[in-house]
């Protein structure tokens, strides 16, 4: 138990630091002990909800880290976390509102420091595209698991064999997010498809441009080891984080619409997804529950899902983040079953 902790040594010295500022913060703004209490709270209640909405992040970032060299490793795991952090939740929202209002950085700050609420509104405004992007981006990853010649280990065995078949087909998953995209398309009110339309099918070409730039750099011949093992990968777990982040960071509007508390309270939530991601990485604790990986995509097919659905109606967060937990549970309860039948027939 104490070698599992010692990963989570600086994600809890992030959350003693963060929580303090998020008191600090919360006394500053209302000049009373019970506002400087409220902020501690909802920073508390933010980092749960970015951890029960990113196990699955953490276990396929261990995935892709396992096949990355050592040095790209270290580079995710310390430049990586420093860009999910300060970049997708700080950066991005201040980025959509840059666009959304057409006004300049140093305005937007001011905006959210002055006027969160008018902040918040557009956020929210931007939500029908932020959505389109990370459905179609997060379903491309999740199909493109299953369907999967060289995939040998199916958990939901008979529809993930389907599944595996069906990658004879060439592009089949490119065609499918595409006749999804066009029902949601066909499905939104009028005047708002274009935004949603273009927003899905630049988070289609994204992923395939990560994937196209990867295999590149691995065919190179004059590419150094360190970019084929492991540049390709580091940009696709960077825009495979954003994505992961889009709904934390819209859902914790619902929360406060204070952007600093909003960045603290999410920003210590990645910290323990970093640190969960180390310990899957040098445990190889993948390889000990050979499903959990299975429970990780298949529970990315559902977020993807779900954020296509967020354009038509609501959808908690907290909704999506005990789906997520109980679809990883149940395959790690499905691994430590096989584990314990494969060592008795072992055994006898």
């Amino acid at each position: 138990m104490s070698s599992a902790m010692r990963y989570f040594t600086w994600a809890f010295v992030v959350t003693i630091a963060g929580l303090i500022g998020a008191f600090v913060l919360g006394y500053y703004h209302s000049g009373s002990w019970g506002g400087a209490v409220s902020f501690l709270l909802i920073a508390a209640v933010l980092a749960v909800l970015e951890i029960s909405l990113s196990f699955d992040n953490a276990i396929v970032n261990a995935n892709k880290l396992k096949t990355m060299s050592p040095i790209w490793q270290k580079r995710f795991l310390t430049w990586g976390i420093l860009i999910a952090v300060f970049g997708m939740r700080i950066l991005f929202p201040l980025l959509i509102v840059v666009i959304a209002a057409g006004i300049g950085p140093w305005q937007a700050i001011q905006l959210a420091a002055q006027h969160p609420a008018e902040y918040a509104r557009i956020i929210d405004g931007a939500h029908l595209s932020i959505a389109g992007f990370g459905g179609a981006f997060l379903m491309m990853v999740a199909l493109n698991y299953f369907i999967d010649e060289g995939k040998d280990i199916h958990w939901i065995h008979t529809l993930e064999c389907r599944m595996r078949a069906c990658a004879s087909v060439r592009g089949l998953e490119i065609g499918f997010v595409l006749l999804v995209i066009l029902g949601f398309t066909w499905w939104l009110p009028e005047g708002r498809e274009g935004d949603f339309l273009f927003a899905s099918v630049a988070g289609l070409a994204t992923f395939l441009a990560v994937e196209v730039l990867g295999q590149v750099l691995d065919r190179a011949s004059l590419a150094s080891e360190a970019a084929r093992a492991g540049l390709g990968g580091f940009l696709y777990l960077e825009v495979l984080d954003a994505s992961f982040s889009f709904d934390g960071v819209i859902g914790a509007f619902a929360l406060t619409q204070n952007l600093f508390l909003i960045a603290i309270g999410l920003g210590v939530g990645a910290m323990y997804v970093r640190s969960m991601t180390l310990m899957l990485v040098e445990r190889n604790t993948l390889s000990e529950f050979r499903y959990l990986e299975h429970g990780a995509f298949w529970s990315i097919l559902i977020l993807s899902i779900v954020m296509f659905a967020q354009t038509l109606m609501h959808v908690p967060e907290a909704i999506t983040g005990l789906v997520g937990a109980g679809l990883i549970g149940f395959a790690l309860f499905s691994s430590i079953r096989f584990n314990r039948r494969a060592r008795i027939v072992h055994e006898s």
